[in-house]
């Protein structure tokens, strides 16, 4: 599994995740590219989940097309102090979660 930190999510969060194959967007050289081009350039680098604070990204793309899943992280704001505490949830889902599905975790929706 190789995890992409979207660059809406601090580069920070990447070290709650150390144990895992992750990169940002930033580390890609994708930055500035729009979410249909970044989630077509995930999938031919062979990434398979996406972790980001969008939480319009299911409504706008295609991820059955795309091939990669979603995790949303759901917090009063995308900073590290607000997200860090999703981490231990987003361990459980990483386990689960299948291309073209799209998980929220935190919050209360």
């Amino acid at each position: 599994m190789r995890i992409l930190l979207d660059e809406c999510v601090p580069r920070p969060l990447k070290r709650e995740l150390a144990d895992c194959e992750i990169c940002t967007v930033v580390e890609m050289g994708w930055s500035g590219k729009k979410n249909g081009e970044l989630l077509q350039l995930m999938s031919q680098e062979s990434f398979t989940i996406l972790l980001t604070a969008d939480q319009n990204l299911r409504y706008q793309q295609n991820l059955q097309q795309a091939g990669v899943a979603i995790v949303v992280l759901i917090a009063r704001s995308n900073r590290l102090p607000d997200l860090v505490p999703l981490i231990p949830d987003v361990r459980s889902v990483l386990n689960t979660i299948t291309p073209g599905e799209v998980i929220e975790v935190g919050g209360s929706r």
